[in-house]
């Protein structure tokens, strides 16, 4: 784009933009971040010396602890192939040759040829604008299967020189090149040099590459020398601090046009030399975040696979469900080629008015099929429907490799019902669930908030961050059908064979009447003679409520208003959880409650205690308790078992 009249490119979007939707939507884009520029003013007008002084010091420590973890033993290659989707269709059409231009439509450009962009045309442009700046600008609709297919060529090449390259897009990836230098005693220029010609060898393509001492550096580098070229920046930490300190903000991954804005027009920063300067200021106003990794990564692990279309505007429901399930169909295909299977779909929808919306759910189990997608996602879109559309995304997150049998199963045993119960105390003995808002930050215990944030349950792969888009519910809390589990009798204390010992004791008929007497009195003292740990719960569905009208408040899973059924299903599950639990607690109360009958037939009795000794004497025997020894209708005592061990020795 060097040697383009910004400005006349500016005027011509303006004009030919002015009183559209597109245009509306940027005006309030550009009205939000006027707020929040004078926002950040304002705090910094609040910043008094001591605070200067204070985030000072947090800024030097956190350079020092920087500066120690430096490491300059690796090699990194970035490469980007030069204006990728416009070159592979003037390679298989030779006739677009040295024209301008554009893969994509009148409504948007996908990517413009090198001949183009001299105008001004870039990606992420309507088309009707592209027009406009360049009037001879040629359109070609895009084909992804043909993309695909130089994009494999391509890493056939990537493979023989770093077999754990970091592909991030159809067009770029990150090799790894250390062993390559080390093994064959070549410079990283001469592997960058070799690779490119292999590549134009391989596909007729054309690429630009980086090589830095790590990542993030190396993709900046690739960028400088564009098109079909490199740039070499030698592993020395004086060089790399000199070509760092020279960098415009922009080049730094994750400071994008609306953060370039704070940072210009609240501390007149414009190049990280200046960032370094103002480290206080940074420290004081903004959070820590990740703008860019440049450790090596430890493991590759896909944190979701999506994929979205841009088209013409429509309301037609026919036509955007076709769509739809040609998404589907493309995430399938995605997913099973890597062997995953996901469970959260997210639905990436933007309107004719170019406002996003995104829409999630959870699935109980890990799908990767088109019609088990296809299922959700038409739930989801259906309840969004009527609008007018223009772009549909399907993403899928929480993935787990689909040879990972125990991810796969989603059947409860016992012990994991114990074990759950047990991971999930607290310090004080209660019950309580974690939710992650999408960023993987903890919350704490049912910390859920209904501002801008898109919440899913804690999972442990986290989401991808690379799509900051967020969730919009209305406030409506849905409560499930109320079921009564306060009536259960303590019946189960009878399968415990240990019971009533004959050494002073309760017998099996104290122990059940008491528990009888304990559930129809609900008595308040109950408590101190069971363990938090039988206490313990994950929730009834009584208590169950659909925070912001889509999380189960229980668990932290996902259903939005129209998945009725599932959202039945889903408290049905919770009310077994409980049964299983309710009978794991009484499991544990025989000698508690046995304490208590001998407390309630001694002491001086109330209206309900005389009762309580009335059944302890005089009740008729159930059929039940007709499993007593003969022997004078007690059981056997225990020291009993021992004498007759003893006798056959």
């Amino acid at each position: 784009m060097e040697g383009v009249d910004k400005e006349k490119v500016q005027k011509v979007i303006y004009e030919m933009s002015k009183g559209s939707k597109y245009f509306e939507n940027e005006q309030r884009k550009e009205a939000l971040t006027k707020q929040k520029i004078e926002h950040l003013r304002a705090q910094c007008a609040t910043l008094t010396d001591n605070d200067l002084s204070h985030f000072q010091k947090v800024a030097e420590r956190k350079m020092l602890e920087l500066e120690a973890s430096r490491d300059l033993s690796k090699i990194w290659l970035h490469t980007d192939m030069d204006a990728f989707y416009a070159a592979v269709e003037t390679l298989e059409d030779p006739s677009l040759k040295g024209k301008p231009l554009a893969v994509g439509s009148m409504s948007m450009i996908t990517t413009a040829s090198y001949e183009a962009r001299k105008f001004g045309v870039r990606a992420a442009m309507p088309g009707f604008i592209g027009c406009k700046l360049c009037p001879g600008l040629v359109f070609v609709r895009p084909n992804f299967e043909r993309y695909t297919h130089y994009s494999e060529l391509t890493r056939k090449v990537f493979q023989s020189y770093d077999p754990s390259f970091i592909a991030t897009s159809l067009d770029e990836a990150y090799l790894n090149i250390t062993s390559v230098c080390i093994e064959r005693s070549i410079t990283g220029e001469e592997v960058a040099t070799e690779l490119r010609a292999a590549i134009h060898q391989e596909t007729g393509l054309t690429c630009s590459v980086g090589v830095a001492p790590n990542r993030m550096i190396a993709k900046v580098c690739s960028d400088i020398n564009k098109p079909n070229g490199q740039f070499i920046l030698p592993n020395d930490r004086e060089a790399v601090l000199t070509f760092v300190y020279t960098l415009p903000i922009r080049k730094i991954g994750g400071i994008g046009k609306v953060t370039e804005q704070k940072l210009r027009q609240v501390l007149g920063i414009s190049t990280c030399q200046e960032m370094l300067q103002k480290a206080a200021f940074l420290c004081a106003l903004f959070s820590e975040c990740s703008a860019g990794g440049t450790e090596t990564p430890k493991q590759r692990q896909r944190k979701s696979i999506g994929c979205e279309r841009t088209f013409i505007a429509t309301d037609d429901s026919s036509l955007l469900f076709e769509k739809l399930a040609n998404l589907a169909e493309n995430l399938m295909d995605d997913l099973q080629k890597e062997g995953l299977k996901g469970k959260t779909l997210t639905l990436k929808l933007k309107t004719a008015d170019f406002e996003v919306r995104t829409r999630a759910v959870t699935t109980r189990g890990y799908i990767n099929s088109k019609e088990d997608i296809l299922i959700y996602a038409t739930k989801l879109l259906k309840a969004e429907m009527p609008l007018s559309l223009r772009l549909m995304g399907l993403r899928m997150s929480q993935l787990h490799d689909e040879k990972d049998d125990s991810s796969t199963s989603t059947q409860k045993t016992i012990d994991i019902f114990f074990r759950s119960s047990n991971s999930n105390l607290n310090v004080n003995g209660t019950n309580v669930q974690s939710i992650t808002n999408i960023s993987g930050q903890d919350n704490g215990p049912i910390s859920v908030t209904t501002e801008d944030g898109y919440l899913v349950p804690d999972s442990g792969t986290g989401a991808s961050t690379d799509q900051q888009d967020f969730f919009v519910h209305d406030e409506s809390i849905f409560i499930p059908e109320q079921r009564n589990l306060v009536n259960y009798n303590n019946e189960a204390v009878l399968s415990n064979p240990v019971i009533g010992d004959g050494l002073g004791g309760a017998k099996i008929d104290d122990v059940t009447h008491t528990a009888k007497v304990m559930n129809s009195e609900k008595l308040d003292d109950v408590g101190q003679f069971i363990s938090h740990e039988a206490t313990a719960s994950s929730g009834k569905p009584g208590q169950q409520l659909w925070i912001d009208g889509y999380i189960c408040s229980i668990c932290g899973f996902e259903l939005p208003p129209g998945f009725e059924e599932e959202r039945q299903e889903h408290s049905d599950f919770h009310f077994a959880e409980s049964l299983q639990q309710e009978e794991t607690v009484d499991s544990k109360r025989p000698i508690c409650s046995e304490r208590l009958a001998e407390k309630q037939c001694s002491t001086t009795p109330s209206p309900k205690k005389k009762l309580a000794e009335k059944q302890c004497s005089t009740t008729t025997p159930s059929p039940k308790k007709k499993l007593k020894s003969s022997k004078g209708g007690k059981h056997i005592p225990i020291d009993a078992f021992f004498a007759k061990c003893k006798k056959n020795l």
